[in-house]
């Protein structure tokens, strides 16, 4: 990308190259992933050189090896989920909804058990991005004419005790392997003419770099299908060239 001429339009391969730097430094951990978007989105936007060059000022080129900051990156144990089992107390240990509902979501620490109780209410309990006070956490639900949902991570073990009378717990996520190091989570409790459901779902941002992925993965597919195309193309003409200068070599 130059800044002699920022009033230069921009190409798609331009534009692919500066995309091509945010990608890597998300893998890198120099963005995060609304920084991410948020860049990646201007510069799909963007028209010159002038308003590609500020989205990577800041980022090293690709293929440019940036200052290490140190000699030795010690191995997270058992993927990302060490990081996630911080010991302590929970930042949050009980929830409450009568006619009304709650929410547990985002960043906070699921503690060793966390009750919750809903009577004619609901309440959801979201442990995507949660820190985990133990490996093995428990959360007992009592819903009484109310509801409860619970959403986990994947890799994170499921194992439901409670009991329902004219209602029920959701035993569908019980049994799916859990990834090494990941905690297990205990759904024990009461459901009355209520329930207690249990989900797997991704985050929004895992969402998104699993779409820019896919995304990626078409691009390079079409980009092959191109240069197949050409090459076929190519070879074509060499044929048709030999053909007719053998024909032409045939008449002399």
């Amino acid at each position: 990308m130059t800044d002699d001429a920022p009033e230069l339009r921009a190409s798609d391969a331009d534009r692919e190259r500066v995309a091509e730097i945010l990608r890597d430094a998300l893998a890198e951990g120099r963005l995060d992933m609304e920084e991410f978007e948020e860049r990646l989105e201007a510069t799909y936007k963007a028209r010159t050189y002038g308003e590609l060059a500020p989205i990577t000022r800041d980022l090293p080129a690709s293929g440019v090896t940036a200052p290490a900051v140190s000699l030795r990156k010690e191995p997270a144990e058992s993927g990302s989920w060490a990081g996630r089992i911080v010991g302590g107390e929970g930042s949050s240990s009980w929830a409450v909804a009568i006619m009304s509902g709650f929410q547990r979501k985002g960043r906070w620490t699921a503690p060793k058990r966390f009750n919750c109780f809903a009577f004619w209410g609901g309440g959801e309990i979201d442990l995507r991005e949660a820190n985990f006070a133990d490996r093995e956490v428990e959360i007992n639900c009592v819903a009484i004419m109310g509801g409860m949902q619970v959403i986990v991570p994947p890799g994170v073990e499921v194992v439901v005790r409670g009991i329902g009378i004219m209602g029920g717990f959701d035993h569908r996520e019980e049994g799916v392997a859990a990834e090494p190091g990941a905690p297990r989570v205990v759904l024990t409790g009461f459901a009355f003419w209520g329930g207690v459901g249990v989900e797997r779902k991704l985050t929004r941002a895992e969402r998104l770099r699993l779409k820019e992925e896919r995304r990626q993965e078409k691009l390079d597919r079409r980009s092959e299908r191109r240069e197949l195309q050409a090459a076929r193309r190519e070879q074509r003409w060499e044929d048709r060239d030999r053909r007719r200068h053998g024909h032409d070599h045939g008449r002399r």
